[in-house]
């Protein structure tokens, strides 16, 4: 092969991110220097952290310029090697982009094992989302046995997982959110109730009556009005985290979100909230994949993948986890999986 394919940011978008606000270009096949690997590309994981790193908007990381390749985790094979303990055929996870094929340092890839895991859960519960979620919850939530653990986006990629832990840890655990289909999933995982955002027309009562005894542990992945909506039924001493603002991804300019006007109940209640960033967390990450993945074994934790088929499918599916019609964690397949 001489070429390969990646796809780019062509314009910034305002609002709503569009399919034309994305292009595929035809490439040079890349090849690897010295210390690096070329990697087939065969699942590229999308996350609403992206939204942000195209918005042009000063952030925690380095954003995505028109004209520039998409950023994104990807699973896939090496196909050529110039490092040290990478050969032909490895499978590999690592920061690739959205492309059909990448050269990069070998220091940016982790080796993974197909008889461990499916390759594709290094990109979701054994993943960065499963590491949010184990991370954000234990270590920032610290979930005492009986707490009240309210989680929104709650079928997603990190929700899923979280309420599982919390779970694990002897919660009660209430997901938040949207459609029958995703509450009766995470029903299944056994959350101990589910609320359906879309289907109730008091989210707040239908809260109350999940949360009868308030909420000890928000795991805010979402913000806007279910935010505001959690936050009024808090207790005291109770503890926050702010995954995700997936509601203020798309504000435009001058939009601002709902989160400051929760100050007092933070007050009244001595509430804590902090943010969370899960590269912190980094050098922790064998110790969260080998709790985890103990418990996928035990059969304590289970995952859903909605994955798309195609390169050219990236634009559309981060539109859809945008608006919230993806069912479990969002995947792009972008070249077949030998492994399965």
């Amino acid at each position: 092969m001489t070429e390969a394919k990646q796809i780019v940011l062509a314009e910034r978008p305002q609002g709503m991110p569009k399919p034309a606000d994305f292009r595929v270009e035809t490439v040079a096949m890349p090849r690897a220097g010295a210390g690096e690997a070329l990697v087939r590309v065969i699942y590229l994981s999308i996350d609403p952290y992206m939204r942000g790193r195209i918005s042009g908007a000063v952030s925690y990381a380095k954003g995505v310029d028109p004209g520039e390749a998409m950023v994104g985790g990807c699973v896939g094979e090496v196909i050529e090697s110039n490092a040290a303990g990478l050969k032909q055929g490895d499978f590999v996870e690592g920061p690739l982009g959205w492309r059909s094929h990448a050269a990069v340092s070998a220091t940016l890839l982790r080796k993974l094992d197909p008889k461990d895991a499916p390759i594709s859960t290094a990109l979701g519960v054994l993943g960065m989302p499963g590491m949010t979620a184990y991370f954000a919850l234990l270590d920032v939530c610290q979930p005492r046995p009986g707490d009240t653990v309210a989680i929104s986006a709650a079928s997603g990629a990190v929700g899923q997982v979280a309420g599982q832990i919390a779970k694990i840890a002897g919660c009660r655990v209430v997901g938040i959110a949207g459609g029958e289909k995703k509450c009766a999933f995470i029903r299944e995982l056994g959350f101990d109730a589910a609320v359906d955002y879309k289907g109730t027309k008091n989210l707040a009562d239908a809260l109350k009556q999940a949360c009868p005894n308030g909420i000890d542990v928000n795991f805010e992945n979402v913000g806007g009005e279910i935010h505001d909506t959690v936050m009024t039924q808090i207790n005291l001493n109770a503890r926050v985290v702010v995954v995700g603002l997936i509601s203020a991804y798309n504000n435009l300019p001058g939009q601002t979100d709902t989160g400051p006007r929760q100050l007092r109940r933070l007050l009244n209640n001595r509430a804590t909230m902090r943010g969370f960033l899960v590269w912190d967390y980094n050098h922790r990450n064998p110790e969260a994949r080998a709790r985890i993945g103990a418990w996928i074994k035990e059969g304590r934790i289970k995952y859903r993948e909605d994955i798309a088929e195609g390169l050219e499918r990236a634009p559309g599916a981060l539109i859809g986890v945008l608006e919230g019609r993806n069912f479990g964690k969002m995947l792009v397949r972008v070249s077949s999986d030998p492994t399965r």
